[in-house]
């Protein structure tokens, strides 16, 4: 399970989306990311999708699960 609290382009505030991790100053769940590139979506795609997710914030996502992974448990 990936600690997302260290992310800075995520957020979670538990009176919205039952406290699902989102994009930050978004209604996006970070999960939303990862089934979307599961399914095949290209990272560009995914943003001209969801308005208000940034590239930049995506990269950062993805960075942040990369390193999570590689992580010592």
């Amino acid at each position: 399970m990936i600690d997302w609290s260290s992310c800075p382009a995520v957020e979670r505030d538990s009176e919205r989306l039952s406290g699902a991790w989102v994009f930050r100053g978004t209604r996006v769940p970070v999960a939303a990311l990862f089934e979307n590139l599961e399914d095949g979506a290209l990272v560009s795609q995914f943003v001209e999708w969801f308005p208000g997710v940034t590239l930049e914030q995506v990269r950062t996502v993805l960075e942040h699960a990369a390193r999570s992974a590689l992580a010592p448990a």
